[in-house]
């Protein structure tokens, strides 16, 4: 793993839970309408960072995916890249 410093894990651990609870909250708690553009305006201001922080964030997700113990959680770490548009191929 990675030494990324304790601040760096801590946000690439709370981007991870937000953008997992608005794809994961419902109707009623969130409006899509406004999940799916904070959705949208988080993946464009990762697809904005330079070459060198997007892959230190890259392996930072990697890192927390090989550490988690939640399965669901393990999964959408590992997805998460791809689903945002950060790499065009899922890794199986």
């Amino acid at each position: 793993m990675i030494d990324r410093g304790p601040l760096a894990q801590t946000l690439t651990s709370l981007l991870v839970d937000v953008v997992w609870w608005l794809e994961s909250c419902g109707d009623d708690e969130v409006d899509p309408d406004s999940a799916v553009k904070m959705l949208e305006s988080v993946g464009w201001v990762l697809l904005q960072l330079p070459p060198d922080q997007r892959q230190r964030l890259l392996q930072g997700l990697a890192d927390l995916a090989e550490a988690e113990q939640d399965p669901a959680r393990r999964e959408f770490l590992e997805s998460f890249p791809f689903a945002i548009g950060m790499v065009e191929d899922q890794e199986d």
